[in-house]
């Protein structure tokens, strides 16, 4: 029988290339929800972030939500998920419009992120997101809100992130083939960002790396907006095989090692000893340095932190990390990752944690549930909105629900 709670029970699937996360909570009122359920599955199917093969991927999703249903007591029959994957893609773009009355209405806003849209996107791409930085009033101040305002002529600086429309259908199927029902889709760099952000990181300039098992996911704020975007194709998966191939050893057991004795750099090791691993073939143990696991982790790391300085030098982005880098996903959990980092990108780095003010627990305290938690605390902001009101095929009321994504984040 399932248990009755007294707020509306609210669920986020992080569908991720090495794990599913099945995230169910009790929305206490408007600010504070309690975790209620968790369930978590190997991810089979995914590649990069990408679905490759459908029936492999609906069966890890159908075992994580059956997990999070017994945990909560409840029937889970509609989600948000998180989307990412080497196909997203990002560009700032500029409108401009005349304010028709002579005072900014929503009408306007509104005709201004149509005209921001006017940019070249790729065959099979759609316009997933249109992110506004700030307006301006006839040339003026940078403004976040321009309603009531007033004036001739209004512009808007804004990030436009796009996406296959094939890859958005396939996560979508695989959702709805195992029975859940998908009510929204938000961008992951969002989401991880509402879960371990303060209010001033994302107001002085501060980037997001979420350390994922098929992409690294990158997000750059300032001014409390998003400024850029970025999926990298380093990641956690990366880094297991590298270690497979250079100590010789299964994929199953480098997993293991790596999160057992792994550390990010060899600066860092403070005495090594001997580990024992599988042989490829699987039918023998041997001993391996734990120094010579760490070079194997150390260039990777260093790639993919290098990869993040070429991004941010090579457009002029350091102005927008003033912070410094918040680290989180999977991959932060990685000894002493956050000092290779900050020694590589040369300002402070730091791992992020769900924040706790929306009653997290403790067993969940974690920045493998950053994603998921954020999706949690989105779906909070947009509780007093009916999702069940836009009807016709799933893909097209994802899209449509997208352009709530603007005003509920900024």
């Amino acid at each position: 029988m399932a248990k009755v709670f007294s707020g509306k029970v609210i669920t986020a699937i992080d569908v991720g290339t090495t794990k599913i996360c099945v995230l169910v909570a009790n929305q206490l009122d408007k600010n504070n929800i309690e975790i209620i359920g968790v369930g978590k599955a190997s991810s089979d199917g995914l590649k990069k972030g990408v679905v490759v093969d459908i029936a492999r991927t609906v069966k890890s999703i159908k075992s994580a939500v059956k997990e999070a249903e017994i945990m909560s007591g409840q029937t889970i029959e509609s989600a948000i998920i998180g989307i990412s994957g080497g196909h997203i893609k990002s560009v700032n773009s500029s409108g401009a419009v005349p304010i028709k009355t002579g005072q900014v209405r929503q009408s306007d806003i509104d005709s201004v992120l149509e005209a921001a849209k006017a940019v070249q996107i790729k065959e099979g791409y759609q316009i997933l997101h249109v992110l506004p930085q700030y307006f301006t009033i006839d040339g003026g101040d940078k403004l976040h809100d321009p309603m009531d305002m007033h004036g001739i002529r209004l512009e808007l600086q804004a990030h436009i992130i796009t996406g296959s429309v094939a890859s958005v259908q396939n996560l979508v199927k695989c959702v709805e083939f195992s029975g859940v029902k998908v009510k929204d889709i938000i961008l992951e760099q969002l989401a991880s960002a509402a879960a371990v952000l303060s209010e001033d990181e994302k107001l002085l300039g501060v980037g997001v790396l979420d350390i994922g098992g098929g992409t690294t996911d990158l997000a750059l704020y300032q001014n409390g907006s998003i400024r850029h975007t970025m999926v990298l194709p380093v990641a956690g998966t990366h880094f297991t095989n590298d270690i497979a191939v250079g100590l010789r050893t299964t994929i199953e057991d480098s997993e293991r090692i790596k999160k057992m004795y792994g550390i990010a750099s060899l600066n860092f090791v403070e005495e090594n000893k001997l580990i024992e691993v599988e042989a490829v073939q699987g039918a023998s143990k041997k001993n391996v340095d734990l120094t010579d696991l760490v070079a194997i982790i150390e260039a990777r790391a260093t790639e993919l932190f290098s990869i993040v300085r070429q991004e941010v030098y090579s457009k002029n982005l350091k102005t927008f990390v003033t912070s410094g880098f918040v680290i989180t996903g999977g991959g932060s959990l990685l000894r002493d990752i956050d000092k290779l980092a900050q020694e590589v990108l040369g300002v402070p780095v730091r791992v992020g944690y769900p924040r706790l003010q929306y009653g997290i627990s403790e067993s969940l305290d974690s920045p493998v549930y950053s994603t998921g938690y954020g999706m949690l605390i989105y779906a909070l902001k947009n509780s007093s909105e009916n999702f069940n009101s836009i009807e016709g095929p799933a893909v097209k009321r994802i899209f449509v629900k997208m352009k709530s994504w603007v005003s509920d984040f900024f």
